[in-house]
């Protein structure tokens, strides 16, 4: 099996932490190149010296703040400009939870914002350079709510159902060149965005987050949660040669607790 990512350039967004860190050392590991994106210049100065060096030129990391798409696109046109992008990793935070006829309006245009517009942007900003080559691998980490909504997280299932019907209508437009375009939908993961959610939950329920974690966990037929390395050793398969009959699909990495097929 071919997963060698050897001369390969990969951008990973939201990779200061979490899953789109765990994306960059999987790549990392497999011999890519990795530019890490995210908006603290501290932390992904701290994130890349944990990556894998390769026989390349070395890593390196762009900011920028995917609450404004206009400065995202910039920051990732002048790195097209430089160097070819072979893969991208669309990977940002989600909104706060909170019932869906609770939900302001701001919230849902700043979701919109953060998720659908600045993976948009990114891809047209990689999307000439892997059509002149032939090859591309674009990434998108949503979520299981994909296929079945979440329970107070009205925001985020919304949006992200929007970004995943983008991202299959990119699939079918661009395989014609090369380029294989997938969703990956983590269920509950051990990150900072989890961490908020159990306190959020046990907080509006009076309890503890001991009983809400333990709840959560007990809900996933493997019986735990995921970590985040899980997560990015997906993310860097669908990257990899192996992968190259793998298009416009969604595949949640849950441990098995999304009940549809």
């Amino acid at each position: 099996m071919n997963l060698s990512l050897k001369g390969r350039h990969a951008l990973v967004c939201g990779a200061s932490q979490g899953i789109g860190l765990a994306a960059a050392r999987e790549l990392a590991e497999l011999g890519a190149k990795v530019t890490l994106m995210a908006r603290n210049s501290e932390k992904l100065k701290e994130a890349i010296q944990s990556l894998a060096k390769g026989d390349h030129e070395g890593h390196g990391y762009v900011v920028a703040d995917f609450s404004n798409h206009k400065e995202v696109s910039e920051v990732a046109l002048n790195l097209t400009a430089a160097s070819n992008i072979d893969i991208l990793v669309n990977n940002t935070g989600g909104p706060k939870g909170g019932a869906i006829s609770e939900a302001d309006i701001e919230e849902f245009t700043n979701t919109f914002e953060q998720h659908l517009l600045c993976n948009h942007v990114l891809a047209q900003a990689v999307l000439p350079g892997m059509r002149a080559r032939g090859h591309g691998r674009i990434v998108n980490v949503i979520s299981t709510s994909v296929k079945a909504p979440l329970n107070g997280l009205g925001v985020s299932n919304t949006i992200r159902g929007a970004v995943a019907n983008w991202s299959k209508t990119l699939a079918n437009e661009e395989g014609k060149h090369g380029i294989r375009v997938n969703n990956v939908l983590p269920g509950a993961t051990n990150t900072g965005r989890l961490k908020s959610i159990i306190e959020a939950k046990a907080l509006k329920g009076g309890t503890s987050t001991e009983e809400i974690q333990r709840n959560m966990a007990g809900a996933v037929p493997a019986g735990r949660f995921g970590e985040p390395h899980e997560i990015g050793g997906v993310i860097a398969f669908l990257c990899t040669p192996a992968a190259d009959y793998i298009s416009g699909i969604n595949v949640p990495v849950d441990g098995g607790r999304t009940a549809s097929l």
